[in-house]
């Protein structure tokens, strides 16, 4: 831990985000105060077997308390995914641990990710960092998306001067308009950022179903398909894309893109959901204040050529892949997830209005440490 021109001290972080896409584990190591991004550290990835990816799928949906057996085989496999994947770093000052989302609902039953950061922070022998969502539920915001205070930093350490957007496509698709002109995150009208609609899930889901695969690798399946324009304007028809944001969405909320191509050949299914996702950010596009100078892609939807292709000709601004930008695509959210245990840790804020539309600007996590003097 090291003082760099800051009354916070710089801490080495290690992020960890295992996503809706159920792929695996992500973990990423950032130096920051929980302000500046001072430097980048190693990352690497823990692929889940076909099992584990099983028996997490059991477990969606799930609330505390239901389903004891699936829920304790789901926890077990985050547990020992992420204890084998975080122990291979050192150095490491303080973790931030996402957990699995297994329900979200914050207009209901709250937000539920598995996983246990007290285990893990003695598993590990550092401070831990979790439950970063519940809080802001509580006071009755959305609970996502929580990285969107990273990609302020993110704009800023850029040296950005106009509003630029972040567009993760994972499991479920979020955006983030950022103004880094703005030096603070929860200054009003620094961020808005929303939950966009399904991204890969539905993708994915159909891909397994029906040929037992994990994804559409580089969109194959949908190049050579054909968009069902009747199924697409039902989806569209969604009061969801109406709605002003913050919003956020479960991963099943949108069960119902696969029964609307239930009757398709796979080509055109694919094409039809790649088409869906796309059209997705579209509508989401129309509710930012202004328009961005450019659209930066995160997450697995970025190496899909054929939904890259279906955004960069609708939209009026570049659309690319984070790496345009010198950044990595493949660890950006557990790097934000870092980014935001250090917030916690410095007791700064993680979410605000413009984010989830919580109340307030709220700090959220809850610090876990293995022994009573650690990091304190």
């Amino acid at each position: 831990m090291s003082k760099r021109n800051s009354s916070r001290p710089v801490l080495r972080v290690l992020g960890a985000m295992s996503g809706t896409s159920l792929d695996g584990v992500d973990a990423a190591v950032v130096e920051t105060d929980g302000q500046r991004i001072t430097g980048f550290g190693p990352s690497a990835y823990r692929r889940y077997s076909d099992a584990e990816r099983t028996c997490l799928r059991a477990a969606l949906g799930l609330w505390p308390g239901e389903a004891p057996e699936r829920l304790a085989a789901a926890e077990a496999v985050i547990q020992t995914a992420h204890a084998e994947l975080l122990s291979g770093f050192e150095g490491i000052d303080l973790v931030g641990f996402h957990g699995q989302t297994l329900a979200h609902e914050p207009r209901g039953r709250g937000t539920f990710q598995a996983g246990n950061g007290a285990d893990l922070a003695r598993t590990l022998g550092v401070p831990v960092v979790w439950d970063f969502r519940s809080a802001d539920v509580a006071m009755g915001g959305e609970g996502a998306p929580l990285a969107p205070f990273y990609h302020h930093a993110l704009a800023r350490h850029l040296s950005g001067t106009r509003p630029m957007a972040f567009l993760n496509l994972g499991g479920v698709g979020n955006l983030t308009w950022v103004d880094p002109l703005h030096p603070a995150p929860e200054t009003p009208g620094a961020l808005l950022s929303f939950d966009t609609g399904p991204a890969n899930a539905p993708i994915d889901d159909l891909m397994q179903a029906r040929r037992g695969l994990a994804y559409d690798r580089d969109g194959a399946l949908a190049a050579q398909g054909t968009v069902a324009e009747g199924a697409l304007e039902l989806f569209l028809d969604d009061p969801y894309f109406s709605r002003l944001p913050p919003k956020s969405l479960d991963r099943n909320d949108f069960a119902t893109m696969v029964r609307l191509v239930g009757e398709l050949c796979d080509a055109d299914a694919a094409a039809t959901l790649t088409a869906m996702s796309a059209s997705a950010v579209l509508r989401g596009m129309e509710h930012l204040p202004h328009p961005p100078e450019r659209l930066l892609v995160t997450g697995g939807g970025r190496l899909n050529p054929v939904l890259m292709e279906m955004l960069a000709v609708s939209l009026d601004c570049p659309v690319v892949p984070v790496e345009d930008a010198g950044l990595d695509g493949d660890m950006l959210e557990a790097q934000a997830f870092a980014f935001l245990a250090a917030r916690v840790y410095h007791g700064l804020p993680t979410s605000c209005a413009g984010t989830t539309g919580v109340k307030m600007a709220i700090g959220g996590g809850e610090i876990s440490r293995p022994t009573a003097g650690a990091l304190s």
